[in-house]
């Protein structure tokens, strides 16, 4: 069922990467900052620049398409990049998981430098918490990590709640992730709409509970027929669910 009118629920369950901050996470960049990566270690082994990026796009891709692999991963990014990126190495003849670290660090920082607030998120939260909606933050990840980009950013006093993988020992799309957030902020799940960008995690497991889901579509590619999930809305930036104000 689509959401109609210009109502905001009383309970928003926020994602915070690619949904609030801008993590990076489309695929040019997510290039770009490898390839930067890449370039100087790869002179230094001998190695062709692209060589060396396209082996280790390959591991990545591998890596993460494993949930468990991934859940794993998310605890420590950095020693995940490391493991893959020696992988990589390995392939191409060079056996130095010291050197992989290196490479794996200076993406991840170069990562991390490019973080920022996606436009009108602060804005929406804002605007959220004025109209009256009580916010939680549920996102996956790293507690260190992400603790880190809501200090540096001040998102804190926007939410009644933040819930992060872990701290709290198990992440989306586990049902208990949303009942936990659910309960600490005393509503039904009628109450609520979770957002994110991650349509399994942020729309159709929260769906299968009653809450409604919806997805933001950060570059408006829209929802390949096959996949199976309906969201009850689509935007591609959070302050798109503020309500229209009426013409006069």
């Amino acid at each position: 069922m689509q959401i109609r009118g210009n109502q905001l629920p009383l309970v928003l369950l926020i994602d915070l990467d690619d949904t609030i901050i801008d993590d990076s996470g489309n695929p040019a960049t997510v290039e770009r900052l490898w390839r930067a990566a890449c370039d100087e270690p790869a002179v230094l082994a001998g190695l062709d620049p692209d060589a060396l990026y396209q082996t280790i796009e390959r591991y990545r891709t591998w890596y993460w398409a494993d949930p468990e692999r991934a859940r794993v991963g998310r605890a420590d990014l950095r020693a995940a990049g490391a493991h893959f990126v020696d992988q990589a190495l390995r392939t191409l003849g060079v056996a130095d998981p010291g050197f992989a670290r290196r490479i794996s660090d200076d993406y991840r920082d170069r990562r991390d430098a490019a973080l920022c607030l996606l436009p009108g998120a602060l804005a929406a939260l804002q605007a959220f918490v004025a109209r009256g909606c009580r916010l939680a933050m549920v996102t996956n990840g790293a507690a260190s990590h992400q603790r880190a980009k809501i200090a540096r950013f001040g998102l804190d006093q926007y939410f009644a709640h933040i819930q992060i993988e872990g701290e709290f020992g198990v992440g989306k799309p586990a049902p208990e992730v949303y009942w936990h957030a659910l309960t600490q902020l005393g509503a039904r799940p009628a109450d609520a709409w979770m957002v994110g960008d991650n349509l399994e995690a942020d729309v159709a497991a929260p769906q299968r509970l009653g809450i409604r889901g919806i997805w933001v579509d950060r570059y408006d590619d829209g929802l390949l027929p096959e996949c199976g999930v309906h969201p009850d809305r689509v935007i591609t930036a959070l302050d798109q669910l503020l309500p229209i104000a009426p013409s006069v």
